[in-house]
């Protein structure tokens, strides 16, 4: 595993990148590498067999510089363009969660000829009528100032997983650079997904049928963030998916909750 910095149009731009094989783009969300933990988590570990995995940080999070101009998924499509141009991959596999998932099919919609298979987890960006996205941002101030609950509750399956706790404890946390990445990935957000109800695009919708990669939809089955409807319409506007994977005993963060199963189902399809 390495970590390097990209310099691009004066912005330093993280990189977490490991193993060797199929160029694969990783697109955090919150309860994910850049968002709370430094390095690999267990379902990232996964993925990197015949795979050379690039995981950068988003704007502002981890180690990454903000961009000032920041305003629209535009402005971060356009920025990851130049990541990618930077990086030098022609043809990939992308695979995003959440925000991470939004951005990976923006990207797809606008450049089918860069992407040669796409991985959705629970992925924002879809306006569904009578089906909101959760307001993440009241959710990310602790009760009482240190209780968390409320948070976890819509990241996972509930405010009692273990993968939640672990990962946005109560209190204080004892790594306060894991304290500062979670900070880091609110404002990132805030800064384009900050209008309800929130995280999405509505022009997304209708050009989802420009996606030529065959797809692959992945929800937690008890999603209290994103829920499962946008999966389905994710995979009604695609010609290149098949439905949905539901994965058990997972909220809005499979890959947190349940790392070998959500690994399992990601890396047979990128394999196939």
């Amino acid at each position: 595993m390495s970590l390097r910095t990209l310099e691009i149009n004066g912005r330093k731009v993280s990189v977490l990148e490991d193993g060797s094989g199929d160029p694969t783009l990783y697109l955090h969300g919150f309860a994910d590498v850049h968002a709370v933990t430094e390095g690999w988590m267990p379902f990232h570990e996964k993925l990197l067999e015949g795979r050379r995995l690039y995981a950068p940080a988003h704007p502002g999070c981890a180690a990454s510089d903000e961009i000032e101009y920041l305003e629209s998924i535009e402005d971060l499509v356009f920025h990851y363009l130049e990541v990618i141009d930077a990086l030098g991959l022609e043809r990939f596999d992308v695979v995003g969660t959440c925000v991470g998932g939004w951005l990976a099919a923006e990207l797809a919609a606008r450049h089918p000829e860069k992407v040669r298979k796409l991985v959705l987890i629970d992925a924002s960006g879809l306006f569904v009528p009578g089906s909101p996205i959760g307001d993440v941002f009241m959710m990310s101030h602790p009760v009482r100032g240190t209780d968390f609950s409320e948070l976890r509750a819509m990241l996972f399956e509930s405010d009692r997983t273990p993968a939640g706790h672990a990962l946005f404890p109560d209190g204080r946390a004892e790594n306060i650079e894991d304290e500062l990445r979670r900070y880091q990935m609110i404002r990132f957000t805030n800064r384009f997904g900050f209008s309800p109800p929130y995280f999405y695009n509505r022009s997304l919708q209708s050009r989802l049928r420009r996606i030529a990669a065959p797809t692959l939809v992945v929800w937690g089955e008890a999603d209290q963030m994103v829920p499962v409807t946008h999966g389905e319409a994710y995979s009604a506007g695609i010609s290149g998916a098949n439905g949905v994977e539901l994965v058990k005993g997972a909220g809005h963060s499979p890959q947190a909750e349940a790392p070998e199963a959500t690994a399992a189902l990601v890396a047979g399809f990128l394999k196939g």
